[in-house]
């Protein structure tokens, strides 16, 4: 069955790139792979930070987001215990391979400065604490087993969320499509549905043009550095 597989990368909002750079460089161990201007974006700038060789931490920095508020209880959560508008980010959680791993990087954290508390057992996971700036909330987690479906859906917590078991069963196991090589052509547009936010004629454009098309006049592939340069 085909489906998502990981994360491949986060993107958070910075207005201080080099400083949230610095951050999860210095404090969490993250090696800088990439910073290069943003594609398609203009005055934009990309970073990203290497969790894993299938797994990056991305940060952006656009024209204008230091004039953009941080206002805890709407843009931002500040813990994994507060609210923020819909939609937005509550809280981020890197993941390690081992308890100790997880000690180990409490251990770096602390080396540098940062106030972190835990681990906490959840019983899915052991989790540790700390913010990062910019007001975010973050965690570092550990599992030590597969998380058990039977074990860790409350049917309480269903009856909250407005979810009937018929509608679990289904949740818990998505039907089973293996895909059509990329045969399959983009649907008609239906406001109903979920869409990128833009302008609505360039969005319908985009939309409407062939995926061939748009591959063809939307690429960057070329790193910035030349090879010979590197």
């Amino acid at each position: 069955m085909i489906k998502a597989q990981g994360i491949h990368h986060i993107a958070v909002m910075t207005a201080d790139i080099k400083g949230q750079v610095a951050f999860f460089s210095d404090v969490l161990g993250c090696p800088l792979v990439a910073l290069f201007d943003m594609h398609g974006v203009p005055g934009g700038m990309h970073a990203f930070l290497h969790l894993s060789d299938t797994c990056l931490f991305s940060l952006v920095q656009l024209p204008g987001t230091g004039d953009i508020p941080i206002e805890l209880g709407i843009t931002h959560a500040g813990s994994g215990s507060g609210r923020s508008a819909p939609g937005t980010m509550q809280h981020l959680a890197f993941a390690v391979s081992t308890r100790d791993d997880l000690l180990a990087l409490r251990d770096r954290i602390r080396t540098k400065g940062i106030n972190v508390f835990g681990p906490i057992n959840h019983g899915m996971s052991q989790s540790i604490y700390f913010a990062g700036p910019e007001m975010l909330a973050l965690e570092v987690a550990w599992s030590e087993t597969v998380v058990d479906p039977d074990r860790w859906i409350d049917p309480a917590v269903m009856a909250r969320a407005g979810i009937s078991a018929e509608e679990a069963a289904r949740f818990r196991t998505p039907d089973d499509y293996a895909g059509e090589g990329g045969a399959v052509p983009q649907p008609p547009y239906d406001p109903a549905k979920p869409h990128v936010a833009m302008p609505e004629d360039l969005y319908r454009q985009i939309i409407a043009a062939s995926d061939d098309m748009i591959w063809a006049v939307s690429s960057f592939d070329a790193p910035p550095v030349p090879a010979g340069d590197a």
